[in-house]
């Protein structure tokens, strides 16, 4: 999201947002003034949740037919700090074939949350553009806009 305060100035704010399956979002923070996405994540209070005890992760599940455990992960991009319950892929400098294929298909997985970005982007026009208002009414326009996208799902 860029915003901006006058004609010379722009504003970055990154948005960190999960979404389910259905491309609706289950968590959203927006970030201050020129943070990227690791940046957010480590500020936003269901980082520190998970990172203390896992809140907000479904519990542990079995597979059918199967009797060991699957934990949850969270599937994050390459900006992330990598974490005992999050996947994120290979540095692109040093790939073997098995990191590659690794690497595209959790790509596949994070498509997910691109594409409901892609869906709110779509549907509200205002995100494609420069805003012109102050950084906090465009933190409030986002957060209106993705209870809307939920709810016109």
């Amino acid at each position: 999201m860029r915003t901006a305060k006058d004609t010379s100035t722009f504003y970055t704010s990154t948005l960190v947002a999960f979404s389910d399956a259905k491309y609706r979002f289950l968590f959203i923070d927006i970030g201050e003034e020129g943070t990227g996405d690791g940046g957010t994540w480590q500020k936003c209070n269901l980082a520190r949740a998970i990172t203390i005890n896992r809140a907000g992760l479904p519990q542990d599940r079995n597979l059918p037919n199967d009797d060991e455990p699957i934990l949850f992960h969270i599937v994050a991009n390459d900006a992330f700090a990598l974490k005992s319950w999050m996947m994120k892929p290979y540095s692109h400098q040093s790939q073997d074939p098995t990191e590659r294929l690794y690497s595209y298909r959790l790509s596949h997985a994070r498509r997910v949350v691109e594409n409901a970005f892609g869906l709110l982007q779509m549907r509200w026009r205002v995100f494609g553009m420069t805003m012109q208002q102050d950084i906090q009414v465009c933190k409030k326009i986002t957060l209106c806009a993705c209870v809307m996208h939920n709810l016109a799902l």
